[in-house]
C-alpha cells in the first residue's frame, strides 16, 4: 500500500480545512464526518493519481471533497436538518467565553443565509472567502472558468445581502 506515517502527516495537515469546507457545503456534522473520511480514504487509495505538476495537493483534496459533496447533495436533494446545524453553532460558540446571545443569533442568521444559497454560489464563496483559495484554484476545484466563478461569488454576495437584510427586519 502506501507510506502510513506520510499519510498520517497529510491527514493531520489537511483534515481541518477539508472538514470545514465540507461542513460549509452540507451544513451538518454527521455527513461532514462521512464525506471527510471518504476524501482521505480516496487519498490513501489514489495517492498515485495526484500530479504535483497539475495542482497542489490541497487543491486536489478540495476537488475530491467538492465532487463528493455535489454527489451527496444531488442524491439527498439537500435534505438536511436546520436543527442539527443550529445546535452545532450554539455548542461551538458557547465554548468561546466572549460569545453572547447576539453573536449566536447573528452566526445562525449568516449560516442559514449561506445554507440557502445555491450549491455553486456557496462553494465559490466558501473556497475563496473561507478556504483562502485564489479564484483560479477555486475555479479548478469546481471545474468551471474563472469568469463563471467570479460571477457565482458576485451572485452569492448579492443574495446574502438581500437575505440578511430581509431577516434583519424580522
Amino acid at each position: 500500500m502506501g507510506d502510513r506515517p506520510a499519510y498520517q502527516r497529510l491527514v493531520k495537515r489537511h483534515l481541518k480545512s477539508i472538514s470545514h469546507y465540507v461542513y460549509r457545503l452540507l451544513g451538518n456534522p454527521k455527513d461532514t464526518q462521512d464525506i471527510t473520511q471518504e476524501v482521505f480514504l480516496r487519498l490513501w487509495i489514489n495517492a498515485q493519481k495526484w500530479n504535483s505538476e497539475k495542482s497542489k495537493l490541497t487543491t486536489w483534496l478540495h476537488r475530491i471533497a467538492h465532487n463528493l459533496c455535489i454527489d451527496y447533495l444531488r442524491k439527498h436533494a439537500r435534505m438536511q436538518t436546520q436543527d442539527s446545524f443550529e445546535d452545532e453553532v450554539i455548542d461551538s460558540s458557547s465554548n468561546n467565553e466572549e460569545s453572547t446571545d447576539g453573536k449566536n443569533d447573528e452566526t445562525v442568521r449568516v449560516r442559514t443565509a449561506l445554507n440557502a444559497l445555491p450549491e455553486n454560489q456557496r462553494s465559490a464563496l466558501s473556497l475563496c472567502h473561507y478556504q483562502g483559495f485564489s479564484n483560479k484554484e477555486a475555479a479548478a476545484i469546481m471545474n468551471i472558468s474563472v469568469k463563471a466563478l467570479e460571477s457565482a461569488i458576485a451572485r452569492a454576495k448579492r443574495n446574502l445581502r438581500k437575505t440578511l437584510a430581509e431577516t434583519h427586519k424580522d
